[in-house]
């Protein structure tokens, strides 16, 4: 991303999820964050919930690396929906392969291209153990029930390679999410805050979501959240090992077979426009 002028881009979203994609694979030098702060600004830039970074794979047998800033500049650990898109990204830039690895922040992760079209990816092994989420309390629980913002809240917590805090409620679209999210994710217990999502079971194979993301703001999708609901509602018996979400701007599809099981989110990816960015 350094140089003159003319930074070449690629816009994608996975339902609704959007993402900047930088192609850095020949480049060694760290995106500057002030950079995804200007790409993702909706007014000034290109707009976006996170900039992605498509970088040279760094371990054996991956095929590419990939980066994660925030539209506030702050990096993060997982994407589902960008761990989708940069799979798709790479296919239609000559990968032909039907299956393979991607290093990430978090780790590594499979991709697999499905027969309808979508990518589906594993998302490793959902964590509930308060280390793994980055939450000082001495025992994990199930609910957490704290005081927030003034009114008790009740709310399972659980890592996908990120934090996720996920609060089951009768109506989504009822929920106070734009003040329960960040009132969570400034709790001083998570070291370094969380997602928050709020989950409306409808049957046991299928769930509405709302995701308030650390660094971006309610988003139209977020995989790893939806990733995350599955999984707290799943231990707690509501839903089932297959299970479609619905997020306000489309539909995931989640499949977790239980404890010690790596979860697998599937769904849809679009190509938007491509561009240079010369701000």
């Amino acid at each position: 991303m350094s140089g003159p002028r003319g930074r070449r881009f690629t816009k994608m979203h996975g339902a609704g999820n959007d993402f900047v994609m930088l192609d850095r694979r020949t480049q060694s030098a760290p995106l500057d964050p002030a950079v995804a702060v200007a790409l993702a600004d909706r007014h000034r830039g290109v707009g976006c919930d996170q900039v992605i970074t498509i970088e040279a794979p760094r371990s054996e047998g991956a095929v590419a690396y990939y980066g994660i800033w925030n539209a506030d500049g702050s990096p993060s650990r997982q994407c589902g929906n960008g761990a989708r898109c940069v799979a798709a990204w790479l296919l239609r830039d000559g990968l032909s392969a039907e299956r393979f690895v991607l290093d990430s922040p978090a780790g590594r992760v499979t991709a697999q291209r499905r027969g309808d079209g979508g990518i589906a990816i594993e998302m490793g092994v959902p964590d509930f153990s308060p280390a793994a989420i980055g939450l000082d309390v001495e025992d994990a629980a199930d609910p957490y029930a704290w005081q927030v913002a003034g009114r008790d809240v009740r709310f399972g917590a659980v890592s996908i390679g990120n934090p996720h805090a996920v609060i089951d409620v009768d109506d989504v679209a009822a929920a106070p999410l734009a003040t329960l999210g960040p009132a969570l994710q400034g709790e001083a217990a998570f070291r370094e805050g969380c997602n928050v999502g709020v989950a409306q079971v409808l049957a046991p194979d299928r769930i509405r979501l709302r995701v308030f993301e650390r660094g971006a703001g309610e988003t139209l999708a977020c995989g790893s959240g939806a990733c995350a609901a599955v999984a707290v509602l799943a231990r707690r018996g509501r839903v089932g090992d297959a299970v479609a979400v619905e997020l306000p701007g489309g539909t995931l599809h989640i499949a977790w077979t239980g404890a010690g099981n790596p979860i697998w989110l599937a769904g849809p990816t679009a190509f938007v426009f491509e561009g240079d960015f010369i701000a």
